[in-house]
């Protein structure tokens, strides 16, 4: 701004010095405080001592005239650049709320897993180089599918670290606590406010959202999630998503988000639980009592049964031989009592397992009353984790599917266990001596669809062993 007299340039250049004055007291000020402090509490945000623009006050000021609002504010000193790139990274991995999972990175993830599988493997590595490329250029969504403790949350977690250290904000959290958080803040005593709670939580530039199907389907969590997912999948905003629940349990709008080819990747990965010292076998698993019951041990019967149904037995036998060496698609071996088919599914599961790859057999008897036990006060089991474990094992050997006298629970079960396989393709063979009639419509099209399963229908009659011969 001009001056139109000599008295007004005077009067700012006595207003500079006081400033001038003002400011080497401030200096002084700040150095002293700094100097004492530093010695015993070493104060973060001072400057380097021997900083040519701040003399190690941290601060410096502009060069504005007396006049302009900038004149007089203090910013920080660029060497003091690195401590405060590293409080702000600090700062964004607080409020990630990460907590313990900051240590689960790409560097200490185990793509190989916890088996020998060739799928299973295929499928974490799969899992684990589609999460690195996501981290590094985090654009559109990922959603991990896969059982417990089979590494979705340690690569979720991973790409939430990663993205941090490229300085991005994450928001990573579990789907129930997240509902959780978000109806505390209509309590009376709340601190936090709703509105920006969720706005946060919508707008954030990573959302990771691990677990999804764990929470109370409320229709008040229903209806804050869609809107959460909604919004995000609109403005096509970067979101990680982990899940063991069959994608056709979520609520239909949420889903169709989530089956979007054109933004979502989804990864599934079979491999089994990290955490288990035995991947091969489960606790689940018949198969020791069925340990003699191998294709060595197998009689052809032949002679002795009528040649069409020796024919029929034969090509069950090479279909099993096949499957086991192979394990693609479905099995079903269809046949009276003691016709064979038992012996042959477990001679596919001991096959495997004999060449170190996992195999669970079970009958569906077995099965419905483990699940039913899970549901006892006395459980070491939740029922969810013992179901899971069941729907996405590698190799399930369903034995002796019927649905006679079986309730409307287990029935139900039983559908979506057989549906789960269905649509993840896993490998699966199941015996059954149930007509068309007795297995319903809606089993009867996942069963005999020819595109997935190899039927064998087995008529030899009821084996009865090796006749003695007389002495």
């Amino acid at each position: 701004m001009p001056y139109s007299n000599d008295g007004s340039v005077k009067e700012r250049i006595v207003n500079m010095e006081k400033a001038d004055r003002t400011l080497k007291r401030l200096a002084e000020n700040i150095s002293n405080t700094s100097t004492v402090n530093s010695k015993s509490t070493n104060v973060a945000g001072l400057g380097d001592a021997d900083c040519p623009n701040c003399l190690g006050i941290g601060f410096v000021s502009s060069n504005a005239d007396i006049e302009d609002p900038e004149f007089g504010r203090l910013y920080p000193c660029s060497c003091r650049f690195e401590d405060l790139q590293r409080a702000i990274t600090n700062q964004k991995q607080l409020s990630s709320t990460l907590g313990p999972l900051s240590k689960k990175t790409f560097d200490n993830f185990i793509p190989s897993g916890n088996t020998t599988e060739p799928r299973q493997k295929d499928s974490l590595q799969r899992a684990f180089e589609q999460s690195q490329s996501f981290a590094n250029t985090p654009e559109g969504w990922i959603v991990l599918h896969g059982g417990y403790g089979c590494g979705k949350t340690h690569l979720a977690a991973a790409i939430a670290n990663q993205c941090l250290s490229q300085g991005q904000d994450v928001l990573f959290v579990n789907t129930p606590d997240l509902l959780d958080h978000l109806r505390s803040t209509f309590a009376p005593g709340s601190t936090i406010d709703y509105d920006e709670m969720f706005e946060r939580t919508r707008n954030i530039f990573l959302l990771v959202l691990d677990d999804l199907g764990a929470e109370n389907p409320t229709q008040w969590a229903q209806e804050k999630l869609y809107q959460i997912i909604n919004h995000r999948y609109n403005a096509a905003l970067p979101t990680v998503i982990t899940c063991n629940v069959n994608l056709e349990s979520i609520e239909p709008r949420i889903r169709s988000r989530l089956v979007d080819i054109d933004l979502v990747r989804k990864l599934i990965i079979q491999a089994p639980d990290f955490r288990r010292a035995d991947s091969d076998q489960t606790d689940l698993s018949s198969l020791p009592i069925h340990s003699r019951q191998t294709f060595e041990t197998f009689e052809s019967r032949a002679g002795e049964i009528p040649s069409e149904h020796h024919k029929r037995l034969s090509i069950a036998v090479t279909a099993a031989k096949s499957f086991a060496e192979n394990p693609e698609g479905w099995l079903l071996l269809i046949g009276g009592h003691g016709c064979g088919k038992t012996h042959l599914a477990a001679a596919v599961a001991n096959y495997r397992v004999r060449n170190g790859s996992p195999a669970l057999f079970i009958t569906s008897a077995d099965l419905l009353d483990h699940l039913r036990a899970t549901f006892s006060p006395d459980s070491l089991v939740r029922f969810d984790k013992q179901f899971a474990e069941l729907r996405n094992t590698p190799l399930l050997i369903l034995d002796d599917l019927t649905l006679e006298s079986a309730t409307p629970w287990a029935r139900e079960k039983l559908m979506q266990l057989i549906d789960h396989r269905y649509v993840t393709r896993l490998p699966t063979v199941i015996t059954t001596s149930a007509d068309k009639s007795d297995l319903g419509t809606r089993l009867e099209s996942r069963l005999l669809n020819p595109a997935i399963s190899t039927i064998c229908p087995i008529t030899a009659p009821m084996y009865k062993g090796k006749k003695r011969r007389s002495r």
